[in-house]
Protein backbone atom coordinates (compact mmCIF):
# COMPACT_ATOMS: atom_id res chain seq x y z
CA UNK A 1 0.00 0.00 0.00
CA UNK A 2 2.85 2.32 1.23
CA UNK A 3 4.80 1.55 -2.11
CA UNK A 4 1.44 2.47 -4.17
CA UNK A 5 1.10 5.69 -2.36
CA UNK A 6 4.81 6.53 -2.86
CA UNK A 7 4.51 6.25 -6.77
CA UNK A 8 1.37 8.00 -7.05
CA UNK A 9 2.83 11.12 -4.75
CA UNK A 10 6.30 11.07 -7.04
CA UNK A 11 3.76 10.99 -10.23
CA UNK A 12 1.93 13.90 -9.69
CA UNK A 13 5.43 15.72 -8.65
CA UNK A 14 6.79 15.14 -11.64
CA UNK A 15 3.55 16.27 -13.11
CA UNK A 16 3.28 19.45 -11.78
CA UNK A 17 6.86 20.12 -12.17
CA UNK A 18 6.90 19.22 -15.96
CA UNK A 19 3.33 21.70 -16.21
CA UNK A 20 5.46 24.74 -14.79
CA UNK A 21 8.08 24.06 -17.02
CA UNK A 22 6.10 23.93 -19.93
CA UNK A 23 4.37 27.45 -18.79
CA UNK A 24 7.15 29.14 -18.18
CA UNK A 25 9.07 27.95 -21.58
CA UNK A 26 5.83 28.80 -23.41
CA UNK A 27 5.69 32.16 -21.63
CA UNK A 28 9.30 32.84 -22.75
CA UNK A 29 8.17 31.77 -26.32
CA UNK A 30 5.28 34.52 -26.57
CA UNK A 31 5.36 37.91 -26.86
CA UNK A 32 5.22 40.57 -24.71
CA UNK A 33 2.48 42.56 -25.38
CA UNK A 34 0.93 46.04 -24.05
CA UNK A 35 -3.15 46.52 -24.22
CA UNK A 36 -5.73 48.80 -23.10
CA UNK A 37 -7.39 46.86 -20.57
CA UNK A 38 -9.71 47.68 -17.21
CA UNK A 39 -9.56 45.66 -13.94
CA UNK A 40 -12.70 43.81 -13.23
CA UNK A 41 -12.47 41.82 -10.69
CA UNK A 42 -10.06 40.94 -7.70
CA UNK A 43 -9.13 37.35 -5.49
CA UNK A 44 -6.87 36.27 -2.90
CA UNK A 45 -6.94 32.85 -3.05
CA UNK A 46 -5.79 31.71 0.73
CA UNK A 47 -3.85 28.06 0.94
CA UNK A 48 -3.77 26.33 4.22
CA UNK A 49 -0.50 23.95 4.71
CA UNK A 50 -0.62 21.58 7.37
CA UNK A 51 2.76 20.22 8.93
CA UNK A 52 2.90 17.12 10.53
CA UNK A 53 3.97 18.84 13.26
CA UNK A 54 0.44 20.38 13.69
CA UNK A 55 1.32 23.57 12.59
CA UNK A 56 -1.15 25.25 10.03
CA UNK A 57 0.53 27.44 7.41
CA UNK A 58 -1.14 29.66 5.31
CA UNK A 59 -0.01 31.56 2.08
CA UNK A 60 -2.03 33.12 -0.89
CA UNK A 61 -2.02 33.97 -4.06
CA UNK A 62 -2.92 37.44 -5.73
CA UNK A 63 -5.31 37.05 -8.76
CA UNK A 64 -6.71 39.86 -11.44
CA UNK A 65 -8.65 39.80 -14.09
CA UNK A 66 -8.47 42.00 -16.58
CA UNK A 67 -10.84 42.95 -19.45
CA UNK A 68 -9.41 44.01 -22.95
CA UNK A 69 -11.05 46.11 -25.47
CA UNK A 70 -13.04 43.01 -27.51
CA UNK A 71 -14.40 41.97 -24.29
CA UNK A 72 -12.45 39.18 -23.49
CA UNK A 73 -11.52 38.77 -20.57
CA UNK A 74 -7.76 37.06 -18.81
CA UNK A 75 -7.36 36.50 -15.22
CA UNK A 76 -3.53 37.17 -14.19
CA UNK A 77 -1.69 36.00 -11.18
CA UNK A 78 -0.03 39.57 -9.92
CA UNK A 79 2.61 40.05 -7.12
CA UNK A 80 1.59 41.22 -3.37
CA UNK A 81 3.25 44.14 -3.88
CA UNK A 82 1.17 45.25 -7.68
CA UNK A 83 -2.10 43.96 -5.78
CA UNK A 84 -2.68 46.13 -3.49
CA UNK A 85 -2.13 49.13 -5.97
CA UNK A 86 -4.63 47.60 -8.48
CA UNK A 87 -8.52 48.30 -8.03
CA UNK A 88 -11.55 47.24 -9.66
CA UNK A 89 -12.59 49.74 -12.07
CA UNK A 90 -9.17 51.08 -12.76
CA UNK A 91 -8.33 51.68 -16.53
CA UNK A 92 -4.68 50.97 -18.30
CA UNK A 93 -1.94 50.14 -20.00
CA UNK A 94 -1.69 45.57 -19.06
CA UNK A 95 1.63 44.34 -20.30
CA UNK A 96 1.98 40.38 -20.18
CA UNK A 97 4.06 38.02 -21.64
CA UNK A 98 1.81 34.83 -22.25
CA UNK A 99 0.17 34.29 -18.66
CA UNK A 100 3.00 36.25 -17.46
CA UNK A 101 1.64 39.61 -15.57
CA UNK A 102 4.61 42.43 -16.38
CA UNK A 103 2.56 45.57 -15.30
CA UNK A 104 -0.07 47.72 -15.52
CA UNK A 105 -0.14 51.42 -16.13
CA UNK A 106 -3.27 53.19 -15.09
CA UNK A 107 -4.46 55.95 -17.01
CA UNK A 108 -7.06 58.24 -17.72
CA UNK A 109 -10.33 57.38 -19.52
CA UNK A 110 -12.14 54.01 -21.46
CA UNK A 111 -11.99 51.70 -24.01
CA UNK A 112 -14.61 54.54 -25.69
CA UNK A 113 -12.26 57.37 -24.81
CA UNK A 114 -9.50 55.75 -27.30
Amino acid sequence: MFEIFFILFFALFIFIFIRNISEWVNNNNSPRLSVDARIVAKRRVTHHHHHANGHIHHSHTYRVTFEVRSGDRMELKVPRDAFGFLEEGDFGVLSFQGTRYLGFERTSGDFHDV
